[in-house]
């Protein structure tokens, strides 16, 4: 493809309205190549254009990589910014590897120079033979359908102008231009498994069939069409099943369930995106095991996920990017009259009183003449039971939480009023039948859960 052609279809890429770019330049010869043509178009279309470079420390050669990206920036006239990163140092702290450390880093640092600048998109160099290595990557580690997709040319803000062009036609463009690049020595070590599928694999494949690379562009392109139907599928349903929370995002479990298995798992998929950022790490297994989660018969269960904490609570799925801090277990003596701050901001109240009103979830009355014991207030423990009001047997506040569906979390929130080892009142819940006021009852205790 000659000159003027690539700067057509570039153009022809090009979203309206677009006056800044950012261009992430590694001075390999596919960023090196998308430079020289967006410093063409630029010239044509009254672009302006900021070259970000990132040295990621790993090779001894990174310095002059860096130095050779600053004096091309200069020769063609656009402004660069680089910066230096221990990526080593940062896979190692965050626990993944240097390819998604590297990756990470680069994405931060353009997207803050894209911020500062203003600039509408961060063009990317990736080029037909980065789509085949990705798809084959995404098939090694288990993609969905979705991730057959392959990158976007547009993902606002991130643009891939060159995605129609194989690396042979970019080093052809770069040859007949008479420009320079850097080889990048990393690109040959087969310890990173994206070298083994462009060193290994992709050449077998082509053994195979030769037209392999072009047939699974097309692939790419198929799905990524039927992508664009399920994201409005996307868009029209989610805000129907998420339920207003502050602590994380909730979904409602029978619409989910009401849902074709296809729809609900892209649904699942969204709600990932939008607690995580982002779904690397993510794969289909992930996405079954929520599947199970939610189709399962445990009423409550979750799962620890790559960079995300997912939960089933009775007739809600709920998404964090953590597992939410245990309340901490207590157990305090509670005077009468007195008063004692919970650990969650509410207050239990003990208070003699001359007349008794209704009881509610949140106060009720006891006959102090049967309080022979210290009362104390505290968290739950397994096997705690109680006699409520009006049986005559005893229940497991287990069964109780169960029955009136209280979420795990909730359970260890619950304070339980007692008198010895006697249980007098699951506050806010239910009380017992022991130490009911009666017409003959003298100065009964109010509790109030405040």
């Amino acid at each position: 493809m000659t000159g003027p052609c690539l700067e057509q279809a570039i153009l022809k890429s090009l979203p309206d309205t677009v006056d800044s770019i950012v261009v992430a330049v590694s001075g390999g010869v596919d960023s090196v190549v998308l430079l020289h043509l967006l410093q063409r178009v630029a010239a044509r279309c009254g672009l302006i254009l900021r070259a970000v470079h990132l040295n990621h420390c790993m090779r001894p050669e990174a310095d002059d990589d860096a130095r050779f990206v600053e004096a091309l920036c200069q020769q063609l006239n656009i402004p660069c910014h680089s910066e230096s990163c221990n990526v080593a140092k940062l896979a190692q702290q965050g626990k993944i590897s240097l390819e998604m450390a590297g990756r990470l880093a680069r994405r931060r640092l353009l997207e803050q120079v894209a911020a500062e600048t203003g600039a509408q998109l961060i063009a990317l160099g990736h080029h037909r033979d980065d789509q085949l290595e990705t798809l084959l990557l995404r098939l090694t580690r288990g993609t969905g359908i979705s991730g057959l997709s392959g990158m976007a040319e547009l993902d606002l803000p991130w643009w891939r102008p060159l995605l129609f062009c194989s690396r042979r036609q970019l080093l052809d463009y770069a040859r007949r231009q008479s420009l320079s690049w850097r080889e990048d020595a990393s690109n040959l070590d087969p310890l990173f498994v994206r070298n083994r599928i462009r060193h290994q694999i992709v050449p077998r494949l082509k053994d195979i069939n030769p037209q392999f690379a072009e047939r699974m562009v097309v692939l790419s392109r198929q799905v990524a069409v039927e992508e664009d139907f399920w994201r409005y599928q996307i868009e029209t349903h989610f805000p129907s099943i998420r339920v207003a929370c502050d602590d994380g995002l909730r979904l409602q479990r029978s619409p989910l369930l009401g849902f074709h298995p296809a729809l609900r798992l892209r649904l699942l998929r969204a709600a990932l995106f939008e607690v995580r950022g982002h779904l690397h790490g993510i794969e289909a297994v992930h996405l079954q095991a929520i599947d199970d989660l939610l189709t399962g018969a445990r009423s409550q269960a979750q799962l620890d996920l790559p960079g995300c904490w997912v939960a089933r609570r009775y007739e809600h799925l709920w998404v964090r990017t953590a597992a939410p801090a245990m309340p901490p277990r207590y157990d305090v003596a509670l005077q009468i009259p007195g008063e004692i701050l919970l650990p969650d901001g509410r207050k239990l109240v003990a208070t003699v009183v001359e007349q008794v009103e209704i009881e509610t979830r949140h106060r009720v009355y006891v006959d102090q003449a049967v309080l022979d014991r210290p009362l104390t207030v505290r968290t739950w423990r397994p096997g705690d039971c109680f006699v409520p009001l009006g049986m005559t047997g005893h229940k497991r506040l287990k069964q109780l939480f169960s029955d009136l569906k209280i979420e795990k979390e909730e359970r260890l929130r619950t304070p339980l009023v007692v008198a010895g080892e006697t249980l007098l009142w699951v506050a806010g819940l239910q009380r017992s039948g022991f130490g009911v006021v009666t017409p003959l009852s003298v100065r009964p205790v109010r509790l109030e859960l405040l």
